[in-house]
């Protein structure tokens, strides 16, 4: 499925960008919020690699994961806006590749769940 290689590129474009973008964050945070967010979005691309190679159920388990991680993503980011760490372009284009995760993420969970078993 396209979706499905589409998901990876995107997934490691938001990772190379957030991860460096992260460690200009307060070093009061860096062991807090920031970990977090880090946390949050390897364990995304993690659970997206586990899941590529299941079949079935475990695949779907794996995908709620990821979708799970990803709403700690957006949570992080938000958080990190309000608090002035991120600029207004910069949490803008975060969201915007956020939301084209989620809708990918979301368009695989609905083949997963079509596909005959």
């Amino acid at each position: 499925m396209a979706e499905t290689l589409v998901i990876f590129t995107r997934t490691y474009d938001f990772v190379t960008w957030l991860l460096p973008m992260s460690e200009k964050f307060p070093k009061s945070q860096r062991f807090v919020i920031t970990q977090r967010l880090q946390n949050a979005v390897l364990n995304f691309q993690e659970l997206l690699i586990e899941a590529n190679a299941l079949h079935g159920t475990k695949r779907s388990e794996k995908m709620k994961l990821a979708d799970a991680e990803l709403r700690k993503v957006r949570l992080y980011l938000r958080l990190c806006e309000k608090w002035k760490w991120l600029t207004s372009g910069q949490y803008k284009h975060a969201s915007v590749m956020v939301a084209e995760i989620g809708r990918l993420l979301g368009g695989w969970m609905k083949y997963v769940v079509s596909e005959p078993i």
